[in-house]
C-alpha cells in the first residue's frame, strides 16, 4: 500500500490511477489484447445544491486503455493519468447518455460499453448515532455480481493517515468463470503490482504475471 501511493506520488498520479493501470495490463495480458474498457461508478454529489437532497447520484465512467507491451508501465501510467483526468472531466455526462450517443450492439448477455467493473471505495468509514440506539453496518452476500468481473478494493488508513493495506475482492459471473480461474487471476494481479512498485520502468510485456 505505501508503495503504490509512493508510485503515484512519483508520477504524479493517484492510488487510484495506479491501480486502475495495473488491472488493464493484466486484462491485456490475460485476453492477448491491447484495447481495454473498465467501467467505474462515480460519485455525483459534486454539485453542492445536491447537498440537501437524499439519495444516491452515481454515474457510472468507461476508461479506455491502449496496451503497449513495449512501454514502461510508469509511460503507460502517464498516459492513463491524462486519460483518466479526461474522463473525470465529463462525469457529468449520463451513462445512458454515452450509450445512447455510442449505440454499440445490443446484448441482453452482457453489459454495453464494458464488461470488467473496478470499484475503488477510497472514503471514510461513515457512522451513525442515535440517542440510546447503536447502529452498525452488516455485510450482505448477494451471491451477484454487477459485471463478468469486478474487483471491489478499498484502502485503509491509521488515526494518523499512514497506509495500512488495501484489501478487496473480485465478483464474477459463475457462467463465465469458476473459482479457481478466478483466483488465479488474483495471485496474478498481486504479483504484477509487487513486479510495478519494484521496478515501474519495466516494459509492460516483460512484467512477469505467472
Amino acid at each position: 500500500h505505501r508503495a503504490l501511493i509512493e508510485l503515484a506520488r512519483t508520477e504524479n498520479a493517484t492510488l487510484f490511477m495506479v491501480v486502475h493501470t495495473a488491472l488493464a495490463v493484466l486484462l491485456s495480458r490475460l485476453s492477448g489484447t491491447d484495447d481495454i474498457a473498465i467501467g467505474t461508478p462515480m460519485a455525483g454529489r459534486g454539485e453542492a445544491v445536491l447537498d440537501d437532497l437524499i439519495g444516491m447520484f452515481v454515474n457510472t465512467l468507461v476508461f479506455r486503455t491502449r496496451v503497449d507491451a513495449g512501454e514502461p508501465f510508469a509511460e503507460l501510467l502517464a498516459r492513463q493519468r491524462d486519460v483518466d483526468i479526461q474522463a473525470f472531466a465529463h462525469a457529468d455526462v449520463p451513462f445512458e447518455r454515452l450509450v445512447e450517443v455510442l449505440n454499440p450492439v445490443r446484448s441482453t448477455a452482457r453489459h454495453p460499453l464494458f464488461q470488467v467493473g473496478l470499484s475503488f471505495q477510497n472514503l471514510s468509514q461513515a457512522t451513525l448515532e442515535l440517542p440510546g440506539l447503536a447502529v452498525s453496518g452488516l455485510d450482505i452476500d448477494t451471491q451477484l455480481s454487477q459485471f463478468d468481473l469486478h474487483l471491489i478494493a478499498t484502502d485503509r488508513y491509521g488515526a494518523t493517515g499512514e497506509p495500512e493495506g488495501i484489501t478487496g475482492f473480485f465478483t464474477y459471473a459463475t457462467d463465465l468463470f469458476d473459482h479457481a480461474t478466478v483466483q488465479g487471476f488474483v495471485d496474478r494481479f498481486a504479483r504484477l503490482l509487487n513486479e510495478i512498485v519494484t521496478a515501474p520502468r519495466t516494459t509492460v510485456g516483460d512484467l512477469e504475471v505467472l
